[in-house]
Formats: C-alpha cells, structure tokens, sequence
C-alpha cells in the first residue's frame, strides 16, 4: 500500500510499506498489541545521515485499561526488538494515579539511543500531571510540553517539538514550530489530531498524533460512531493531511477509554523510517 504527499514538486512521500499481524493468542506474538505498522517517509528535509532512521511512535496506552500487565511487559520487547533510535510517547499515559509509576517504569525499559520523548494527553492533564511529571524526571524521560529538543547525529539534526495541553487554545494556541526554520527537518508531537487544523504550524514536516483510538469500535473499520475530534471522521486514524498539505501519522494506539473493547480499530504500535528524499 503506498501513498504520496506532494507539498511542491513531488516534496514528500509516505509508503506504508508493511503491516505486521502479531498473534494475540496465549504464548506467542505479542500479545496486548494487534499490529506494528511501519512507514518509510522521505522528505528533502531529511539529512542524509538520518536515512534509514527509526522512530518508534507509541501513545493512548491508557494503562491499565484492555492494556494490562503482560501487554505492558509485550510492549516493552516489542519495541526493544524494533530497534529503533528514538521513542516517541503521544499521551494518555494512565487510568490511575496508581499506574503512573509502572507505566513510566516500562517506557523507561526500552532501549533507544537518542531517548524517549513524552507529550502528554487529556487524562494526564487531569489527573496526577505532577507524579508524571516526577516519574519522567526520575527516568531521564524528556517531556516536551511546548519544548524543541534537538537529535543530533554525525554533524546533523533534526528537531522534535512536542505540543503542551493542546485543548487549551488559549494558553497553548501558538505552536511551537513557528520560531524553527523551514530548512530544518521538523517533527511535531501532539495527543490529539485536532491541534494541527486548529493552529498553524508553519515549519513542521511530520505530525505524530494519538487520541481518536481508531475510533476504537468502527464498523468493518470504515465508520466510528464516537469520534473524539471536532473534524468528524477526518482524522481518525492512520495517514492523513491537514488544509496546510502536512502529513500526519494518527495511531489508533494501545488502550482503550471508557469501555473495554476493541472493534475493527487494532491496537498498534507505528515504526517510522526516515529516508533521504531522491
């Protein structure tokens, strides 16, 4: 399956290249987890001593939720064994202040050269933002709440942006991608979709967003009776743009709100490659 962006002249393309199916059942596969979904994005932003880089992208684990125990521990060899260079968190850490520390604890567990990047989701905001706050801390996991963190790798960068509580417009409506240069290869983490249509954010080259689940219960995949964006279906997950023509990878995540059940929207984790665009 193959999909292509053009934001000028054939600027940026997408490929979802595999879509592995890892078995839920007892003792073998991973279970907890339906799918690692796996893209190959290349971009003129891209320096060439990126290509061939590996972001694994995670978020809405919702812990505990459908998402228990041995999920967590799966999770953890899952993504130990995708070998990636960085780790990227999208929000919704918990179902409880309780949980706070062992989720943290197995974000810390997994083994990424350049670290592991947090935002933040509705529920964290809610409720015990300052024990997330100390248990990232403790684990020397970064949070990027209207932050720019740099990745630097034989003499070249690229830049991580990470969006603040992007529900509240009004303190937090000012992306953080504004002050960047558009030279710049530039990745924006946020938990919901809706943050990129609400705001500019001029300068970004990739959006990484959680929040919807997929829609968690669809039908056949194809529709979400609850969708928690204001844009309907248009964001419910996988590859989408916003009106600015930026790409945007939305993961139906891993846990679940609310009710317990998964219908036709896998709960996965997302392995991006950055390539040098030809």
């Amino acid at each position: 399956m193959e999909y292509c962006f053009s934001l000028l002249v054939d600027r940026t393309c997408i490929r979802l290249v595999d879509t592995e199916i890892t078995s839920s059942k007892a003792g073998s596969g991973y279970r907890g987890i339906s799918r690692v979904r796996t893209y190959k994005f290349s971009h003129p932003d891209v320096p060439a001593a990126f290509d061939g880089f590996r972001i694994a992208f995670i978020s809405d684990l919702h812990y505990k939720s459908l998402f228990k125990e041995k999920g967590l521990e799966n999770l953890v060899r899952l993504l130990n064994d995708q070998r990636a260079d960085v780790l990227l968190v999208g929000g919704d850490l918990h179902e409880g202040c309780e949980y706070v520390a062992p989720v943290v604890s197995a974000l810390a567990a997994v083994k990424v050269p350049m670290g592991t990047y947090v935002v933040l989701g509705n529920n964290d905001y809610e409720a015990c933002y300052a024990d997330i706050v100390r248990q990232l801390e403790a684990h020397n996991i970064h949070l990027l709440e209207h932050r720019v963190d740099t990745l630097k790798r034989d003499g070249a960068e690229i830049l991580i942006a990470g969006v603040r509580n992007p529900f509240d417009l009004q303190k937090n409506g000012v992306s953080p991608t504004l002050a960047l240069s558009p030279d710049d290869f530039v990745i924006l983490l946020m938990h919901t979709p809706d943050y990129a249509e609400d705001v500019a954010i001029t300068n970004t080259d990739l959006v990484l967003a959680g929040h919807t689940h997929g829609g968690q219960v669809t039908l056949f995949g194809l529709y979400a009776p609850i969708l928690p964006s204001h844009y309907g279906q248009r964001f419910r997950g996988g590859l989408k743009r916003n009106s600015q023509g930026i790409p945007m990878i939305i993961t139906n995540g891993l846990g679940t709100s609310n009710k317990n059940i998964r219908m036709f929207a896998p709960s996965e984790v997302v392995v991006i490659e950055l390539n040098v665009h030809h």
